[in-house]
């Protein structure tokens, strides 16, 4: 939609038919719904990367694709060690975790870190949008370059540089926001139960606001190696079951933040293979029609390793509908569909 970040959580959001100007409050409230963690009333909850830093720019806003062992040490030390009781630190999955301030202000600009690979980090810190937030925007700066001081010589990151890793030497919050209010989607379109299936915490905090039961399959990373077996079961389960079914994957988007075009080329052809054919060959098992939509959220060129605002292309699915002349699924042919260009909640109806 029109003024907003293409985020995964504003796209997603939109995906499902929600207005986000009514129901967004950030990526960390999304999230904490996901990891079972409460918001109270005084509460904003941030999204908070562990990211690397090298040569006082930002290298990558995910330390390397950190594993989930070492960074819930780093974040429990940070926490041992930040001493100030409005600041609680919460593990997530990978570089992906939850911050929550007591008392904070939500009016400040924040910088997603996958958006400015490359640039100076003091170039991109926390702005405040007005007075009133001068204070939360200073708190937040004080606990990035806190960070870096506790956790460069962490022996966690020591042994990542030795092996030729990128340490995860600074945090990097972003997206605040207070406790969102949000219709589920059985309220909003009358069916009657519904599951999510993601690696990604945010996908499955959107999912628990929109009254969707969240699946957690064993091996599912977020990234190419994920396991997209075990989720393409999962959904097929899910749908004997339940009237809706939201499968995300995330690999693509990853290898976008990267800009390896050989490997979004790969995640796209397991996708291909490992997803939407066994999907397919598995409808027989159903008793009930199964439509499908399938679509990216956003776009996350290689050559910018960020995300853009183009609309997405997308096929929809049903048994016994006449198909349009389109026969290939890309950016470019699907314009001469029969649907044209959708938006705000038209896609999901």
């Amino acid at each position: 939609p029109q003024g907003f970040h293409p985020g995964s959580e504003i796209a997603n959001l939109t995906v499902l038919g929600y207005d986000v100007a009514e129901v967004f409050e950030g990526r960390g409230s999304l999230e904490a719904a996901s990891m079972g963690i409460p918001i109270d009333e005084n509460e904003m909850a941030m999204r908070c990367n562990i990211i690397c830093i090298e040569n006082e720019k930002i290298k990558n806003h995910s330390a390397g694709h950190i594993s989930n062992e070492e960074a819930t040490e780093l974040i429990k030390y940070l926490q041992q060690n930040i001493t100030d009781e409005r600041v609680k630190f919460f593990p997530g999955v990978s570089y992906r975790h939850l911050l929550k301030i007591t008392g904070a202000d939500k009016r400040i600009k924040c910088t997603p870190p996958h958006d400015v690979p490359g640039t100076d980090y003091l170039d991109v810190m926390i702005q405040a949008e007005c007075d009133e937030a001068e204070s939360t925007a200073d708190l937040l700066n004080a606990l990035i370059l806190e960070s870096q001081e506790l956790l460069s010589n962490h022996p966690i990151n020591l042994k990542r540089i030795a092996e030729g890793k990128d340490p995860a030497n600074s945090i990097w919050p972003w997206s605040p926001g207070y406790k969102p209010s949000m219709n589920t989607m059985q309220e909003l379109y009358g069916f009657s139960s519904g599951k999510v299936i993601s690696a990604v915490d945010l996908i499955r905090g959107i999912g628990v606001y929109a009254g969707l039961e969240p699946i957690l399959v064993e091996g599912a990373t977020g990234l190419y190696d994920t396991n997209y077996e075990g989720k393409v079961h999962a959904a097929i389960e899910a749908l004997k079951e339940n009237d809706f079914v939201f499968l995300h994957i995330e690999a693509s988007d990853e290898a976008g933040h990267e800009g390896d075009v050989a490997l979004k080329i790969k995640t796209i052809e397991y996708l291909d293979n490992r997803v939407i054919k066994p999907l397919l060959d598995s409808l027989s098992s159903i008793n009930d029609d199964v439509a499908i939509a399938l679509l990216p959220d956003h776009p996350t060129p290689c050559r910018i390793r960020t995300h853009t605002a183009q609309p997405v292309p997308f096929v929809i699915y049903k048994p016994g509908q006449q198909p349009d002349g389109v026969e290939q699924f890309d950016e470019f042919a699907v314009k001469c569909g029969a649907y044209g260009e959708l938006k705000k909640d038209e896609f999901i109806k």
